[in-house]
C-alpha cells in the first residue's frame, strides 16, 4: 500500500480551506487526522478542553467523509498510538507516501515533531502558510524588522490601514484609532444589567459520545463537562458569531474589563464576551467573517464605536499580533524567565480551594466552564503569578491547560509576556502589576473576601497588596527608571523604613506558606 501525498490534519485545523488539501487527489492522496490522549495529558487539559477538541475534530471527519473525501481517522481507544507522532510514524511505514503535507502548526512542539519525522523517513516536508490568519508569519517578521520595537498598537493601525477595517477616507472611523480608555468602567453597586442570554447549546449525539469518552479516558482530569456550551461545528460557530454580533456588541465595549460574581456567590461567567476565540482559534470561524460582521453591523445600525473597535482591536490587533510574536521569538520565549521566578504553582490553582474570593472565583469559574475573560486571566490569576513569583513555565502549562480556547500560539505570549513578564517587555513596555485595589475597583469580588485589599500588613492584608508592594520595593530602581511606572517608584519613597521592612517581613511569610493563603 502506498500513496503520493499523506495529508496530516491537526485538531485546531478544521477548515475545508485549510491549505493543506489545496490539490488533493483522493485517488492517489490520503488524509489522516488522529485522536492522541498524550495531546490531553502533556498539559494536565481541562476535561471541556479535551471536549470540544475531541467532538469538533468528530464532526470535521464526517463532513470530508460526507463530501467524498478519502480519511483515515483514529478515534480515541481505537488504536494503539498514544501521540500524534507515534500515529504518524505508523502510517508513514504503512503508506509509504512520496511527500508529506501540513498547514502551519499552532504549536512548536509539533512543528519539531513533524520536522524529525520527515528528517527520519528521509521525505520532503510541506509546511503551508495558514491562510486563515490576515497576517503571514513572513509578512510579520518583515513588518517586525522595521519597528525598533514591537507594539500591538502600530501593527494593528498598521493592519488597520492594510485590511481597510474601520477606516474612512484613508483615516480611523470616528477620528482616532484607539477607544480603548472608553472601555474600562467597572459595573458599580448595581452590577451588571439586562445581560443578554447564551445562544441555545445543540449538545448533539455525537458530542454526548464524546462527553461520555472523556469522562472514561480523562476521569482524573480537572474542570467538569456540565456547562459545556462550546460550538463544535461551523454552523454553530456561525449561530454564536450572529447572537453576539445581534445581542452583544454594542454592549460588549463599556464593560470588558469588569468581573462579577452574583449574590448566591457563583460566577457570573461570560457577560457580554463574543465566547468565539475557540471556534476561531479551531478554524471554524474564520477572522475576516468576524470583523466583516462586527463592521457591517457598525454602519447598518450606528453601534457604538468603542464597542466595535474595541471588538475588531482584539481579533485584527491582539490576536494576529500575539501569533507573529509566538513565532518570530520561539523557542527561546518557552524558557523566559526575566525575574529568576521559581517558586511552585500552589495546589489551588487546580482546586480554587483559597481564602483570597478573587482567586476563588475566578478559579472556580475556570474549572467550571473552561473560560475566564481577559481581565480574570490577565489581572486576577496571571497577576498572582507574577506576584508571587511563580516558575512562568508551571503557570503558562495551567493556561494551557485549563481553557478550551488554548492553543499554544496564542497562550504563551499572552502569559509570558503579558501576564508574567518573563520576557523581559518583549513587546510590552511595562509590567502588568497593581495591588488589591484595582481588582475592588473592577469587580465585587474583594467584598466577599476574608482579607482587605487596602491593608498591606497585619492578618487581613490582602496578598494581592502585600506582594504588589514587595514587587515594587524589590525592583525599584527598573520601575523608577522606566517613564510609565516612575510614579510607581515615587509612591514606595513614600513608605517609611519600618512600613518596607514591615511588608518585606509579611511578604516572606506569605511567600512561604502560598498554598495556605
Amino acid at each position: 500500500m502506498s500513496c503520493r501525498h499523506l495529508i496530516l490534519i491537526l485538531g485546531d485545523q478544521l477548515n475545508l480551506d485549510n491549505p493543506a488539501l489545496e490539490g488533493f487527489d483522493p485517488g492517489q492522496d490520503r488524509i489522516l487526522m488522529v485522536e492522541a490522549s498524550a495531546e490531553a495529558s502533556h498539559v494536565w487539559s481541562h476535561k471541556a478542553r479535551i471536549a470540544l477538541f475531541l467532538s469538533a475534530m468528530r464532526h470535521f471527519a464526517d463532513t470530508m467523509q460526507q463530501q467524498g473525501m478519502p480519511l483515515i481517522y483514529l478515534k480515541l481507544g481505537d488504536h494503539p498510538y498514544p501521540s500524534l507522532q507515534a500515529a504518524w510514524r505508523a502510517h508513514i511505514e504503512l503508506l509509504k507516501p512520496q511527500k508529506l503535507i501540513v498547514c502551519e502548526p499552532g504549536e512548536y512542539r509539533l512543528l519539531q515533531d513533524l520536522t524529525g519525522l520527515a528528517r527520519e523517513f528521509e521525505l520532503p516536508l510541506a509546511v503551508r502558510d495558514d491562510t486563515h490568519f490576515m497576517c503571514s508569519r513572513a509578512d510579520f517578521s518583515h513588518w517586525a524588522g522595521n519597528h525598533k520595537t514591537l507594539r500591538m498598537e502600530f501593527f494593528y493601525r498598521w493592519m488597520r490601514k492594510h485590511h481597510d477595517v474601520l477606516m474612512q477616507a484613508g483615516e480611523p472611523a470616528g477620528g482616532t484609532w484607539n477607544f480603548d480608555a472608553d472601555n474600562r468602567q467597572s459595573f458599580g453597586k448595581a452590577g451588571p444589567q439586562g445581560l443578554p442570554e447564551l445562544p441555545k447549546v445543540n449538545i448533539d449525539d455525537l458530542t454526548h459520545e464524546v462527553l461520555a469518552d472523556v469522562e472514561y479516558h480523562f476521569p482524573e482530569h480537572p474542570g467538569s463537562l456540565e456547562h459545556f456550551i462550546w460550538p463544535v461545528t461551523r454552523e454553530e460557530a456561525l449561530r454564536f458569531l450572529q447572537h453576539f454580533i445581534d445581542h452583544k456588541l454594542a454592549g460588549f465595549g463599556p464593560h470588558q474589563d469588569a468581573m462579577w460574581q452574583s449574590p448566591d456567590g457563583k460566577p457570573t461567567p461570560y457577560l457580554w464576551h463574543s465566547l468565539l476565540a475557540s471556534s476561531m482559534n479551531l478554524k471554524l470561524l474564520d477572522p475576516r467573517e468576524v470583523i466583516a460582521a462586527a463592521e457591517r453591523a457598525y454602519h447598518a445600525r450606528r453601534l457604538p464605536l468603542a464597542s466595535v473597535e474595541g471588538f475588531i482591536r482584539q481579533v485584527l490587533g491582539w490576536r494576529e499580533f500575539i501569533r507573529g510574536v509566538y513565532w518570530l521569538d520561539m523557542p527561546n520565549l518557552g524558557e523566559a524567565n526575566h525575574y529568576g521566578h521559581q517558586r511552585p504553582l500552589p495546589t489551588w490553582y487546580w482546586t480554587a480551594n483559597t481564602q483570597m474570593n478573587c482567586m476563588r472565583q475566578t478559579i472556580q469559574q475556570t474549572l467550571d466552564y473552561g473560560y475566564a475573560h481577559h481581565i480574570q486571566r490577565l489581572m486576577v490569576t496571571g497577576l498572582f503569578g507574577l506576584l508571587a513569583e511563580i516558575d512562568p513555565r508551571q503557570v503558562e502549562a495551567w493556561y494551557l491547560a485549563v481553557y478550551v480556547d488554548a492553543v499554544e500560539w496564542v497562550e504563551l505570549p499572552n502569559t509570558a509576556g503579558m501576564a508574567l513578564y518573563a520576557n523581559g517587555g518583549r513587546f510590552t513596555s511595562k509590567p502588568y502589576v497593581a495591588s488589591g485595589a484595582y481588582i475592588k475597583r473592577m469587580s465585587n469580588y474583594c467584598a466577599g473576601c476574608r482579607y482587605r485589599p487596602e491593608l498591606k500588613t497585619g492578618s487581613q492584608a490582602c496578598p494581592f497588596t502585600t506582594l504588589y508592594w514587595h514587587f515594587l520595593i524589590k525592583h525599584y530602581d527598573s520601575f523608577a527608571r522606566n517613564p510609565r511606572t516612575a510614579l510607581m517608584a515615587k509612591n514606595v519613597d513614600r513608605l517609611s523604613l519600618e512600613e518596607r521592612q514591615a511588608i518585606g517581613q509579611q511578604a516572606a511569610a506569605m511567600l512561604h506558606r502560598l498554598d495556605q493563603l
